[in-house]
């Protein structure tokens, strides 16, 4: 049974604009097209994580960026790489994550737009996987 959905950030639920500063100091963010409305429904029956290499922002970085489109309310918790000391898709980093939320790979999906990063390394420890290819990218 699944019980957690862990999301990328960048181009997965707000978009990233490839600015040279975090997120939150950016003078436009926005929802990546049609994440909002998915979120708010799969909330209300998975618990819902941020699973992000952020380069430039800790997990306090990232939820001052989704607070300033009120994603924020959506996640139990931010997991960062900048945070954690592990990138996508090192194993490690999806240890971490599924320890903290007290799930195990069978009852936990990635969902990202990274083949690479959030898909292979997901499915290496054993999660299921969502791969949000809006660009026709081989995966």
């Amino acid at each position: 049974m699944i019980r957690a959905l862990f999301f990328d950030w960048g181009n997965t639920v707000m978009t990233d604009f490839g600015h040279p500063q975090p997120m939150y100091l950016w003078e436009k963010v926005e929802w990546v097209s049609g994440a909002e409305r998915a979120l708010k429904e799969l909330s209300k029956q998975y618990d819902c994580y941020v699973a992000t290499n952020a380069p430039m922002s800790d997990g306090a970085a990232v939820l001052k960026a989704l607070s300033r489109v009120g994603a924020d309310r959506y996640f139990r918790m931010i997991f960062s790489s900048f945070d954690i000391g592990f990138e996508k898709p090192d194993p490690a980093f999806f240890r971490h994550v599924l320890k903290e939320a007290s799930v195990g790979p069978e009852e936990a999906v990635m969902i990202g737009d990274n083949y690479r990063k959030d898909i292979s390394g997901a499915k290496a420890r054993g999660m299921k996987t969502v791969f949000l290819n809006r660009t026709g990218k081989e995966g």
